[in-house]
């Protein structure tokens, strides 16, 4: 049975002090709720796994996530950091492929492929993001992209590694943009990339893989999102900045 899954993208955001207080007042809500009907995700900046993964150690209903990694184990590269070294500190998922990684740092599928292999190698679980661009759904070439970007980046892995896989479709055009697809068009999506992955592995694996949706929920219109047959919850950004917001999303499951 798939998983229920709530993940917070923190983005560039939040000193260490603020990460600390946002990380405290969601895990106290969560507490307070007792949820157990989704596992919640916090991915902050690099700069707070450490000191969170001490914080949240009891916390049994928290996972921390890491933003992205570097392909290579260790090296070289300056300013980067491997999925190794955000496991040491406590990190159990790391994002792969967001929107916004694509656009500004050119990351091809390619790369990524690269980049889900390191994560799966130590053990982790990647969140691998996939979507369209505004002028793709403008001309109804939405499933050609998001097809090609999953083939490109997740076909080569065997049943047993994609089935460890979480998938996150974002639709470029509402991420940060107050646009939000219809429940409707996320169901469409996510049925969609399930199909695919049926098609190409098993059914019963597709049907293990928790698929989110990323693109501007908010409180008001998670019930709706989450209650589709193929949305298994949400890749949260702005909303989950505030320790209020991001708990009534979470509620949504209840």
């Amino acid at each position: 049975m798939r998983k229920n899954i709530v993940a917070g993208n923190w983005k560039m955001n939040c000193s260490l002090e603020e990460g600390q207080k946002l990380a405290t007042e969601v895990s106290q809500l969560v507490l307070d709720l007792g949820q157990k009907d989704a596992e919640v995700i916090l991915i902050p900046p690099f700069i707070h796994l450490s000191k969170l993964s001490e914080q949240m150690q009891s916390d049994g209903n928290f996972y921390l996530g890491a933003q992205n990694c570097h392909q290579n184990e260790h090296g070289a590269y300056t300013g980067e950091v491997s999925a190794s070294m955000i496991k040491s500190c406590g990190g159990t998922h790391i994002i792969i492929g967001h929107s916004e990684r694509r656009e500004y740092f050119q990351e091809s599928d390619a790369l990524l492929a690269e980049k889900i292999n390191s994560v799966l190698s130590n053990d982790m679980t990647p969140i691998f993001c996939c979507g369209e661009r505004l002028e793709s759904r403008e001309v109804n070439t939405q499933e050609a992209v998001v097809g090609e970007q999953i083939r490109n980046a997740l076909f080569h892995l065997s049943a047993d590694q994609i089935s460890k896989i979480v998938i996150a479709y974002e639709p470029v055009w509402a991420i940060g943009t107050g646009k939000t697809a219809t429940a409707q068009q996320a169901q469409e999506m996510h049925a969609f990339i399930r199909s695919s992955i049926t098609e190409k592995y098993t059914n019963e694996i597709a049907n293990g893989i928790s698929i989110l949706y990323g693109g501007s929920v908010k409180p008001d219109n998670a019930k709706e999102i989450f209650s589709q047959d193929d949305v298994d919850g949400g890749l949260i950004g702005g909303a989950s900045l505030k320790a209020r917001d991001f708990m009534d999303i979470v509620k949504a499951f209840n």
